[in-house]
């Protein structure tokens, strides 16, 4: 049994393994790698024995996904505790006398922040620590945490558990700072805090950067400092990512990884045992460093939002009272003039903002980013811009999001978007690298000034949020915490699905009545019995009950259709206006003179209730 690593620590330099995942994808294995604890075991047992081989210190169980949360994506949840125990028995096999095996346990909100809710994410911390630590590991292995607030209660957790030592790994995307702008020093410390012994951080990063980052790191005053850097940037050839892998690169920054102050390195991804026996080779004869003296740093600006910016108009609107938003889709096609008619009778009835989704039921229009701009420049009615996860990636959807702020289109509607099946083209993919909850985080993160890496964007962005509500569902009262999650998020106001049922209107109002935040109730009209049927029985998100459908039924042509179509609307107006400040009118396809009708209708009834009550306030 090797002396207690701390106290090794204190006097040399040790080395970690690499990756497992490389190694076993390049053998052609390209599935639940912790699987292959159980299916493929002596595989695993190799990988263990070439790190070991090469010079590793330290190795980390094949257990990074090993959660519940994880292996659910291959249906294999209930393995947790066979899969775990099989990677430190594997592990513990491999490891001579000297050899520390840690227990790894991976992150779960990931680069790409996933809608886990946090109980899950921690039982399912606590359920696997469990199993790793009955086992018999010498410590565990926190690693990949791009979500430091994840990583500080799974260390407390851990703590809680264990007094054997524990390695905290955070991840960055950008070399000295978290995704949350924090600063890797101020983190470190953080994690120090709370008890973690070896402290450091892992992947994303090869050797250079890696290295740039910790140069402003002053030298933990308790627990030791270590770095699992990536091999390279990732190529990608022939449907395979390749890592670069020169020995005597990673010989040389082994020596400017030791002169930071690092005393456990080892590798992430792209590292093979080549590249840790070059890493060993270079800290051979040297000694641990002791005392280190930091580079001044440059200040981290904090961006905040300068004191004179104006408020958005749209959503000065919302919080002033009653307005009334008309979403009206751009068109499928280049013959525009119908729709910036429409806009323009839109306009002149009186609607206080034009709303326009972002290729709604999945099918292809125009670009509403480019027609909320000519919006914006040629009309005074002011656009709302819808904004799917369906469609960019994290890429597309920060450099939209900048463009969008460049051309001064602050207001949005964010919505998850609908399934790219449903659409024109179904074969497309539907992106959702974030759900809608993530990306209105993100937008608020813009607001202050920040990248979703972390990185400061010189100055902060002034977007106003609008999420979708869905009320048509059985359970209303589930779909009410959804929108206060929202709104926790940061969502400034919210926009609902059309509702045609002016009791459900009613029940809204009740369920939602603690929600500090203004709802604005969709309201849509009929355009003949087919469409009806269609929106009831086809479109996810929207209901209509017997009555309506029955009295559209029931309408004799066009015109009379469109008379009842607009009764009916009148009526659950009058509802939502004695419940709701907003209404939100969604005009069926470019039928917007029902849309002129409805908006003259509101703004007479405004008329009349602000009559009314200055005349009660005379009688008081």
């Amino acid at each position: 049994m090797p002396l207690p690593i701390r106290e090794v620590l204190k006097k040399r330099i040790l080395i970690g393994d690499g990756a497992m995942g490389t190694l076993l994808y390049s053998y052609g294995i390209d599935r639940c790698f912790e699987e292959l604890n159980v299916s493929q075991a002596e595989e695993v047992e190799h990988v263990h024995e070439a790190y070991i081989s090469a010079g590793a210190d330290v190795i980390q169980t094949n257990s990074y996904g090993a959660n519940r949360t994880k292996l659910a994506r291959y249906g294999l949840e209930h393995e947790v505790g066979r899969f775990n125990r099989a990677a430190v028995r594997l592990a513990k096999q491999a490891a001579g006398p000297e050899t520390y095996v840690f227990g790894t346990i991976g992150g779960i909100g990931g680069f790409q922040k996933q809608s886990v809710e946090s109980n899950a994410i921690y039982s399912g911390f606590r359920e696997q620590a469990d199993v790793l630590l009955d086992e018999g590991v010498d410590g565990l292995l926190l690693e990949t945490y791009y979500d430091l607030d994840e990583l500080r209660q799974v260390l407390q957790i851990a703590r809680g558990m264990t007094d054997l030592p524990i390695i905290a790994h955070v991840s960055m995307q950008e070399p000295g700072v978290l995704m949350n702008g924090l600063p890797l020093t101020d983190a470190l410390t953080q994690l120090e805090a709370l008890g973690a012994d070896i402290v450091g951080t892992n992947c994303r990063l090869g050797p250079f950067h890696m290295i740039e980052a910790l140069r402003g790191i002053p030298l933990p005053k308790k627990a030791f400092l270590s770095a699992y850097p990536n091999s390279s940037l990732p190529d990608y050839r022939e449907g395979k990512l390749h890592y670069e892998n020169e020995p005597a690169y990673f010989k040389k920054y082994a020596v400017d990884f030791r002169n930071e102050g690092v005393r456990l390195l080892g590798g992430c991804c792209g590292t093979t045992p080549v590249q840790i026996q070059a890493f060993k080779e270079g800290i051979t004869e040297l000694e641990p460093l002791h005392s280190k003296v930091v580079e001044a740093q440059p200040e981290v600006i904090k961006v905040r939002t300068p004191g004179n910016v104006p408020e958005s108009p749209l959503y000065q609107k919302v919080l002033d009272g009653r307005s009334v938003f008309v979403e009206f889709d751009t068109p499928r096609h280049l013959n525009t003039r119908n729709f910036f008619e429409g806009i323009q009778a839109l306009e002149e009835a009186g609607a206080d903002a034009i709303t326009m989704a972002d290729n709604s039921l999945a099918s292809p229009r125009i670009s509403n980013t480019a027609i909320g701009k000519l919006i914006k420049d040629r009309f005074h009615v002011p656009p709302l811009v819808h904004l799917t996860c369906r469609d960019r990636n994290l890429i597309g959807l920060q450099s939209h999001l900048l463009g969008l702020h460049v051309l001064g289109l602050h207001d949005l509607l964010v919505v998850t978007g609908d399934p790219t099946k449903i659409g024109d083209f179904p074969g497309a993919t539907s992106v959702y690298d974030v759900s809608s909850m993530e990306l209105i985080k993100l937008i608020k993160q813009f607001n202050r000034g920040i990248s979703y890496s972390g990185k400061s964007l010189k100055q902060p962005t002034h977007f106003r949020i609008a999420a979708a509500f869905n009320p048509n569902v059985r359970n209303l009262d589930r779909a009410v915490q959804r929108v206060k999650r929202k709104a926790e998020c940061g969502a400034d106001y919210f926009i609902s699905q059309p509702v045609f049922d002016k009791q459900r209107i009613i029940e809204i109002s009740e369920a939602a009545r603690d929600i500090n935040v203004p709802i604005y109730i969709g309201i849509m009209p009929l355009t003949s019995a087919r469409n009806a049927e269609f929106l009831h029985n086809e479109v996810p998100g929207i209901r209509l009950p017997d009555d309506v459908r029955a009295r559209i039924a029931s309408a004799g042509g066009k015109e009379e259709t469109r008379r009842v179509s607009l009764d009916i609307c009148r009526e659950l107006i009058d509802i939502a206006m004695a419940h709701f400040r907003g209404i939100y009118l969604i005009t069926p396809m470019d039928h917007y003179s029902m849309s002129v009708e409805l908006i003259k209708y509101i703004k007479q009834k405004e008329k009349i209730l602000a009559t009314q009550k200055n005349g009660a306030r005379v009688i008081l």
